[in-house]
């Protein structure tokens, strides 16, 4: 048998910020579907949003605390900054959007939802 070298990224915050990015993905594509299929008003879609951000930053945030193995609020909430500053800039570029009380919001909450995530990703690690 051959050995097969595997990829570890080994800085919390970049595999935390992977790992947000391909669960934002997936629930986009569900969201997607969901929208589709049903006949759900697209005026829910900003709750919806919201929603999947937090959800990919607590996972990005408890990923981030389970590798950093300290300080996990502390990577949780950089990788909620850098998270929110990386959906800003798409939201600049592609379709215009400035700064606002929605993004505010969204900051702040994206901060708690990767600090939460890291603290209890810090404590799962054995």
């Amino acid at each position: 048998m051959r050995n097969v070298s595997q990829v570890r990224i080994t800085s919390p915050l970049f595999s935390g910020l992977v790992y947000s990015l391909i669960m934002m993905s997936i629930g986009t594509l569900v969201t997607s579907l969901f929208l589709l299929l049903t006949s759900t008003q697209e005026s829910s879609l900003h709750a919806l949003t919201t929603i999947i951000h937090a959800a990919s930053l607590f996972i990005g945030g408890w990923v981030a605390g389970k590798r950093a193995g300290n300080r996990g609020w502390y990577y949780g909430g950089m990788l909620g900054l850098i998270y929110f500053i990386l959906i800003f800039l798409v939201g600049f570029l592609a379709f215009d959007a400035g700064l606002n009380w929605r993004s505010l919001q969204l900051v702040i909450i994206l901060f708690v939802s990767g600090a939460l995530g890291g603290m209890l990703g810090v404590n799962t690690r054995k």
